[in-house]
């Protein structure tokens, strides 16, 4: 079986074809680099710089004197450490609950198999076609008054656990790679006298750690990144996330000072990239080929 390509192998043995492929390669890769890490550059760049090298126009594109104060500064005036155990507590609440909740609902549609569990699954899917937006104020209105209940959920933490515990993607992600486990393994758990939770203890989630990594990836991000959701549930400034304390403290702050504390704020996340990247695209591509 043979692959196609923009440029074929006799053609990319030329001399000047060559030359050609890898000068565009090259700018094509330069260009992406900038793209996306110009952004990065000019915000961590912005807090060394002073006040007025900030707001100057034309801007510099290399700080003319370095102020790397302005980062403890923007710690201790924006309240950085209160924020970020905030945002801690909530994204990995949010995490206990969507690992033990989707991961049974995955595993009760892929192996204990219920009825209509198909369009059960099929409906979970079509909810990824409906905006967040969209959302905001029936789930607002529901935390507002929860049905049956009849309690106020604003200022808790429950109002940012319980809208993300159930997330159609991370339920399919792992459905998905439930299948594609052999059900040799289960039948053997099932001879030896294991029931399904402890099959699903013992057998399937030793062996979903790959996936289960990019799930836990997905919840603690994006709790992170969320603004306008715990905007409108955590009116409280104690309370509030990262990205929402920063906002409501950004009035009269120096301009330097809340580019050193935005740069602050994305550091977690950009870590966690960096250092799961590999299981990102390994989990994300688990369960793809059965056998």
């Amino acid at each position: 079986m043979t692959t196609r390509t923009l440029i074929s192998p006799a053609q990319l043995g030329r001399p000047h074809a060559r030359y050609v492929y890898w000068t565009v390669l090259a700018l094509v890769l330069v260009l992406f680099t900038v793209v996306f890490l110009g952004p990065l550059y000019w915000m961590v760049t912005g807090g060394l710089k002073s006040t007025q090298e900030v707001v100057q126009s034309p801007p510099t594109l290399v700080p003319g004197s370095l102020h790397p104060e302005t980062y403890s500064r923007a710690w201790e005036v924006m309240d950085l450490a209160r924020l970020l155990f905030n945002t801690l507590y909530y994204a990995f609440g949010a995490l206990a609950f969507q690992l033990v909740l989707d991961v049974a609902a995955a595993y009760s549609l892929s192996r204990l198999r219920p009825v209509f569990g198909k369009a059960i699954l099929g409906m979970m899917l079509a909810t990824l076609m409906i905006p967040a937006t969209v959302l905001v104020v029936p789930q607002y209105l529901t935390v507002l008054d929860v049905p049956i209940v009849e309690r106020n959920l604003l200022n808790s933490p429950w109002a940012i656990w319980l809208p993300s515990v159930t997330n159609a993607f991370n339920i399919f992600l792992l459905k998905r790679f439930f299948d594609s486990i052999p059900r040799e393994l289960l039948d053997a758990a099932s001879i030896d006298g294991a029931s399904r939770v402890r099959t699903l203890w013992s057998v399937v989630l030793p062996i979903s750690r790959p996936v289960l990594g990019v799930v836990s990836i997905f919840a603690v991000v994006g709790v992170w990144k969320d603004f306008l959701w715990p905007m409108l549930t955590l009116p409280d400034p104690t309370k509030q996330t990262l990205n929402v304390g920063i906002y409501s403290l950004a009035s009269g702050v120096p301009e330097n000072v809340l580019i050193a504390a935005l740069t602050i704020a994305s550091v977690p996340t950009l870590l966690i990239f960096l250092v799961f990247q590999r299981n990102i695209m390994s989990g994300l591509t688990a369960g793809g080929l059965k056998g």
